[in-house]
């Protein structure tokens, strides 16, 4: 519940303003002036504050309002204030917005025009502060793309032609191989760029909270909600919204994001009123979506619905003439990072870097640069640097002939052990999502430190 603090050295005045918000679900409190202002705010959270201008000096200056909206400025309350007052001086009003006041109202107010200016401004409030959140939650997504294999060139020059377009896209690739930057680099080349770009990892939501993620939710429309939230397609109105690990999405789940998709039109949860939102979809995944269709696992139409176009990222593996920019763009990217300049790679760590297999692909190239750039204790990495384990290919011959669910399974076991138990790392390895590792571990028994249960 929203509180507001009233200021004004009239009782009759503060009452007034209680009664009416009170009635529409605030929580009022109350304060005679300044100093008793103040010592409020100290103890208690406030979402607005309805300000009187003028209290004991004389009746028109509004010289104690606007001493209150400095002293607020000074000790750093970010706290929207709505200005009272019962002259109707502008120049007052001006003064009082250049220290900070978001509005004013002249007493005596019109009930539904207190109400209208404290709902706004609560509103806008709340979308301040999702914006805030939703910064937190972005990836930290570099707009710049290195390319230098042919294929590569080739995307990107497909990427921009299907920017300037709104056709739904889909990214496909392994795991690590860049789908957010791609997905934010058509946004960047798109007459969207100058709008907002929302990324939503799907596998990271539960299922009973994916329609308040997703569309919002008003207060109370269950238990746990304290407060009205935006969802992220009305946060990303006039943007681009990206829905990263698609295929993660429950079945039970996808008639309504399909909904959505053909109408551009929700329902926040708790509200019956049809909203619309103007965005442009870029889905990703590195599930075969072919096969989960297959499967029962995903709906085609949802699948025609998202992949108007699809653009598909090779595995670092077949791109290698992409390895040596690459690595040299991050070392440059984790040397600024970590405050170690003027660092390079030996002939050898490059070389090395060159031939190996990049299982987990660029995000795997980062993470052994920047631990690379950590450890050395010199300005030259060199190749025992790295810690590049080579895996040596083994003859065909030498593969046991197994069923496909037995081999699957074993090869479950062997990279978890590989990976000391760790199944998020064991899944990437084997080009598997989260969803996709866990699913095979319960289909066939294996318990969470890689033993066949």
């Amino acid at each position: 519940m929203d509180t507001i603090l009233i200021i004004d050295d009239q009782a009759d005045v503060r009452m007034s303003a209680t009664i009416t918000l009170n009635q529409m679900g605030y929580h009022c409190i109350e304060a005679q002036g300044p100093d008793e202002a103040f010592e409020m705010l100290a103890r208690t959270g406030v979402s607005l504050i309805l300000l009187d201008m003028n209290f004991k000096l004389d009746t028109t200056s509004g010289e104690e309002g606007l001493r209150f909206l400095q002293q607020l400025k000074t000790q750093q309350y970010d706290i929207p204030v709505v200005v009272m007052t019962a002259w109707a001086s502008v120049d007052v009003a001006v003064q009082a917005m250049q220290l900070g006041a978001v509005d004013f109202i002249e007493k005596p107010w019109n009930n539904m025009r207190l109400i209208s200016i404290v709902e706004q401004q609560l509103k806008q409030q709340q979308i301040t502060h999702d914006n805030a959140c939703l910064k937190a939650l972005q990836s930290d997504v570099s707009e710049e793309y290195i390319a230098q294999s042919e294929q590569m060139i080739h995307l990107l020059a497909q990427a921009r032609r299907a920017a300037k377009t709104d056709a739904s896209i889909l990214i496909t690739g392994e795991n690590g191989t860049g789908k957010s930057l791609l997905a934010h680099y058509i946004h960047q080349h798109s007459a969207r760029h100058a709008q907002r770009f929302v990324s939503i990892n799907i596998g990271a939501i539960a299922p009973s909270l994916f329609e308040s993620e997703l569309f919002g939710h008003k207060k109370g429309a269950f238990t746990d909600a304290k407060e009205d939230r935006l969802g992220r397609f009305e946060i990303a109105d006039g943007g681009t919204l990206f829905l990263d690990e698609i295929a993660t999405l429950p079945l039970e789940l996808q008639s309504k994001m399909l909904r959505v998709l053909e109408s551009r039109e929700f329902e926040v949860l708790g509200s019956s009123k049809t909203q619309q939102a103007d965005v442009r979809i870029i889905a990703a995944t590195n599930a075969e979506l072919a096969n989960s269709i297959e499967q029962g696992e995903f709906r085609r139409d949802l699948f025609f619905r998202l992949n108007t176009i699809e653009l598909h990222i090779a595995p670092l593996r077949e791109r290698p003439e992409d390895i040596e920019a690459l690595s040299r763009h991050l070392l440059h990217q984790h040397s600024k990072k970590y405050q170690r300049h003027g660092m390079s790679f030996s002939p050898s760590a490059q070389q090395s870097l060159t031939y190996y297999s990049w299982p987990g692909n660029v995000r795997e190239l980062s993470h052994c640069i920047e631990r690379a750039v950590i450890m050395s204790e010199h300005s030259v990495i060199t190749e025992s640097d790295l810690s590049l384990q080579h895996i040596e290919a083994t003859p065909s011959s030498a593969l046991p002939l197994l069923p496909l669910d037995e081999l699957e399974k074993q090869m479950i076991l062997k990279a978890m052990a590989e990976f000391n138990g760790n199944v998020i790392a064991a899944g990437e390895f084997l080009g598997l999502s989260k969803s996709a590792i866990y699913r095979r571990i319960e289909k066939f028994g294996i318990d969470l430190k890689g033993r066949e249960s």
